[in-house]
């Protein structure tokens, strides 16, 4: 009696059905009543994912919808590490069961939402429309009620002996009338609307806009914008950037001064409305100053509207008998030529 009986396991596998295999596992398949996950063998049994992947996404499709799914929040979770987290993750995003996308809120803050799919091949098929959350949706088409081919009648009841039954008519086999739902739904031929598909996750996103580069950076831009970089520190304290972020960020800052930008306009337009917590100070001012680059300012030229140029013919002094005239080159006036084109008597 030295190993302990489980009388429990012995009864459950005496209650198996079918001879035991002499190797190999034995499952006992008890029924649950709460507290489960229903998990595909396309997910359990995928020999593509590592035994980590898989765990970790039945502990993601077991946890209830809204609970931070990120790597930190798993880890403080869970024993394992973040790096190992980090690897299942990608994984299960590559395979399609777990899409993570950055959003902003209207509040202006940058978010990771993620969503979890516990079977991706099924969502790329096309198939009913899905139930609506709550309420019957107006737009969707009723749901068709199958009528049986046959109906057989029923039993007629016992003639009883006082009552003459007439001779029967013979016996024809009608289907009932069909309900007025099913009626409507055989002949509503209306389209049931396709759900929105999740792209894949691996399609190709877009690529990021170079940084603005000024025309010369000159020692006095490249001067000013170390120093106002350096300095953004002490207006936000979540913006601290590296030698190497500012000195990559350098150009782009000397293309706002050289655009006649002055530094606090730069400084307002890096450190307000920020997001609550900037995870990446780098690149969020990476963002700003590429998107918000203002035009270089136009010059007195640009914003002087232009007009229809009048020409002036100058004043001449006639050479015969010095009467001014308009004429473009100094000759005679009118009389003059007139007289001297006359021929003498």
């Amino acid at each position: 009696m030295d190993t302990p009986q489980n009388t429990a396991l012995m009864r459950a596998l005496a209650e198996v059905p079918g001879p035991l295999p002499t190797s190999g596992v034995v499952h006992i398949t008890l029924p649950h009543t709460e507290r489960f996950t229903v998990v595909g063998n396309h997910l359990a049994q995928n020999a593509a994912l590592s035994t980590a992947a898989v765990g970790f996404a039945v502990r993601i499709q077991s946890l209830p919808q809204g609970t931070e799914v990120g790597i930190k929040a798993l880890a403080a979770r869970f024993p394992e590490g973040e790096k190992l987290i980090a690897a299942a993750l990608r994984e299960l995003e590559a395979h399609g069961y777990l899409h993570r996308t950055r959003v902003r809120l209207p509040n202006g803050r940058m978010v990771t939402r993620t969503v979890f799919c516990n079977h991706p091949e099924a969502l790329l098929r096309p198939r009913q429309a899905m139930a609506p959350r709550q309420g019957p949706d107006p737009l969707a088409a009723p749901v068709a009620v199958s009528v049986p081919a046959h109906i057989p009648a029923p039993a007629p009841a016992p003639a009883t002996p006082h009552v003459t039954a007439p001779d029967p008519a013979p016996e024809t086999h009608q289907a009932p009338a069909p309900s007025p739902v099913t009626r409507q739904s055989v002949t509503d031929h209306r389209p049931v609307p396709t759900p929105r598909l999740v792209p894949p996750p691996t399609a190709p996103k877009a690529p990021p806009r170079p940084l603005p580069q000024p025309r010369e950076l000159t020692p006095g831009l490249q001067q000013a914008a170390v120093a106002l970089l350096s300095d953004l520190r002490r207006h936000a304290p979540e913006l601290v950037l590296s030698e190497a972020d500012i000195e990559r960020l350098t150009p782009a800052t000397a293309t706002w001064l050289e655009r006649d930008t002055h530094p606090d306009t730069i400084r307002q337009a890096l450190t307000t409305d920020l997001p609550q917590p900037v995870k990446y100070p780098a690149k969020f001012v990476r963002h700003r100053l590429t998107v918000l680059l203002p035009p270089p300012l136009p010059g007195a030229e640009e914003l002087t509207p232009a007009r229809p140029r009048t020409v002036v013919i100058p004043l001449q002094t006639c050479e015969g008998c010095e009467r001014a005239f308009r004429s473009r080159t100094p000759s005679l006036c009118r009389d003059c030529r007139t007289a001297c084109e006359q021929p003498a008597a």
